[in-house]
């Protein structure tokens, strides 16, 4: 009875304890366990971000004071690059401005008469008209120039712009039988525009990046794009890219925490550089709705309507406007069911705050010996998921080996076969110079290091990582012996086999042709190079199968 009363006492303070904590829970937002991945430095910055147009602002004010000095100079050369920066200003900040600025220099170059300034106007005109979400516009605009009359650069961002305005209409269109024409003609303009670039540059690894995103190669989009930023200072504009196309990428690596850190760098970008041309606020509003933080989604979501709207992107209002309600819906409603939770949950944490106070000791008392009985449980499962991985492991050598020493002998029976039927036929029809000849030819140096090649296949087939890790027990000195062949030496043979469980010298020496001595030779002169000159068999042991 005792007994019974102690297990039924236990139960009911479970009971309560985890009653009072889902409670809790059920009245905290899902995101108050989450990650910020950089999303309170997003929000600190969103709170200043007027601060980043006004600097736009003054910027611009600059360039319309040199543009009214120009035209009273009468440098329409002067002119027409004080156009394009302005324009530069205004292309991802405001679309109307950046067309009026972008037409006046084009004004200005058929005036000058100069076909290279005419086409330079013509694909920065495609680039804007992309940008607010005029596409044919675009691609009319870009297919009036002739390629033959552009630069080697020019070209370049000829065929990138051209490419992107073919990849925004297939997003913006959403329908495979359209879609998939205009990312098969993408993919081939950016072909293109690769031919125009030099390796390891900037041009290169935006473009070869955004080629793998459409090739769907992820893996190889977040090298391109990683090794862009690494390799170079970018510029705000081209930071928010990489940063955002490395997020997309992520988040078809199933790197949702990557994807969140990526997209909050690209958002933080945007706003410091006054970027109203964005997608970075718009996709993370819809990761975070996703993972239930509605709050933080429904705030990103209108301000990238507010950044659509200043900017007059109209392929980015639609594509806001189709989710911008669903959140603010779902943000209402968990508003208003996060309220009757809390009323709720206040009285039945109010009933149950006595009976806790009362069983707190015991609970206590229970749990100490609970988590002693796991720690044990625990240790058991560690040491059997050991054993398992050890099973599997020596599993898998015994199938490789088994199927590569059949292998060895099938061939080697075949060969024995073909010279004792080639002897004796020369024997019959005496032609002992012949069988001498043939004889010969065997070399037992030939075969051996044909067994050896067989060997070091099936090893780095089993352990792809052997030889990278074995360099890890030297210094670095060591480091510079050959390791990008796909074979072994003698040296790495040796604890290949040791490795495998071969750890009797004799035996080790029998299959390498040298003397025991040797065997032991090579061992104390390769532990006494090692860091880990007590320990070095263990460490060799430690090297995993991937």
């Amino acid at each position: 009875m005792r007994y019974e009363r102690f297990f039924w006492i236990y139960d009911m303070v479970k009971t309560i304890v985890l009653t009072a904590l889902f409670a809790v829970l059920w009245i905290l937002p899902a995101t108050a366990f989450q990650k910020e991945n950089g999303l309170t430095e997003l929000d600190k910055v969103i709170t200043i971000k007027d601060t980043y147009v006004k600097k736009k602002y003054a910027m611009i004010t600059s360039l319309q004071t040199t543009e009214e000095i120009a035209v009273h100079s009468n440098d329409n050369q002067k002119l027409y690059t004080t156009y394009l920066n302005l324009f530069n200003e205004y292309r991802s900040f405001k679309y109307d401005s950046a067309y009026f600025y972008l037409d006046r220099a084009k004004q200005i170059a058929l005036k000058l008469q100069d076909s290279l300034l005419v086409h330079e106007v013509k694909i920065k005109e495609g680039f804007v008209l992309m940008s607010s979400g005029l596409f044919k516009e675009s691609l009319d605009t870009l297919n009036s120039i002739s390629v033959s009359g552009l630069s080697f650069t020019e070209r370049y961002e000829y065929y990138s712009v051209k490419a992107r305005a073919y990849y925004e209409l297939a997003d913006y269109t959403e329908d495979n039988r359209f879609s998939m024409h205009y990312n098969y003609s993408g993919n081939a303009i950016l072909d293109s525009a690769l031919q125009y670039t030099q390796p390891n540059t900037q041009e290169y690894y935006s473009t070869v990046g955004l080629k793998y995103l459409k090739q769907h190669d992820w893996k190889s989009a977040e090298v391109a794009f990683s090794n862009w930023l690494a390799a170079y200072d970018l510029d705000p504009e081209a930071y928010a890219i990489a940063t955002s196309s490395l997020a997309y990428a992520y988040s078809n690596l199933s790197q949702p925490e990557k994807e969140v850190s990526y997209l909050a760098k690209a958002a933080i970008a945007d706003i410091q550089n006054a970027i109203k041309e964005t997608v970075a606020l718009r996709n993370l509003a819809g990761v975070l709705y996703a993972k239930g933080d509605l709050k933080r989604a429904n705030r990103y979501i209108n301000l990238a309507m507010e950044d659509a709207t200043f900017y007059n992107a109209k392929h980015r209002k639609i594509a806001i406007s189709s989710i911008l309600p669903i959140i603010e819906k779902n943000q209402l409603i968990r508003i208003e069911k996060q309220k009757n939770r809390l009323t709720v949950v206040v009285v039945f944490l109010a009933i149950l705050a006595v009976a806790v106070a009362v069983f707190l000791v015991i609970i206590f008392r229970q749990l100490k010996e609970r988590n002693a009985s796991r720690k044990i449980l625990a240790e058991s499962n560690e040491k059997l998921l050991e054993l398992n991985s050890n099973l599997k492991e020596a599993d898998t050598i015994k199938q490789e080996y088994i199927t590569y020493f059949l292998k060895v002998s099938s061939d080697f029976i075949r060969k024995i076969d073909h010279i004792q039927k080639s002897t004796l036929q020369k024997i019959i029809t005496k032609r002992q110079e012949e069988v001498i000849k043939s004889l010969k030819k065997l070399s037992v140096k030939s075969e051996r290091k044909l067994l050896f090649d067989q060997f070091d296949e099936v090893f780095l087939k089993l352990f792809p990582n052997f030889k990278e890790e074995y360099f890890k027990l030297f210094p670095e000195t060591e480091e510079t012996l050959a390791k990008s062949d796909d074979t072994l030496n003698t040296e790495l043979r040796i604890f290949a086999l040791y490795r495998l469980g071969v750890q009797d010298s004799h035996q080790v020496a029998e299959f390498l042709d040298l003397s025991v001595a040797t065997i032991y030779s090579y061992k104390a002169r390769i532990k006494s190079r090692s860091y880990y000159k007590k320990d070095f068999e263990d460490r060799i042991m430690a090297i995993k199968q991937l």
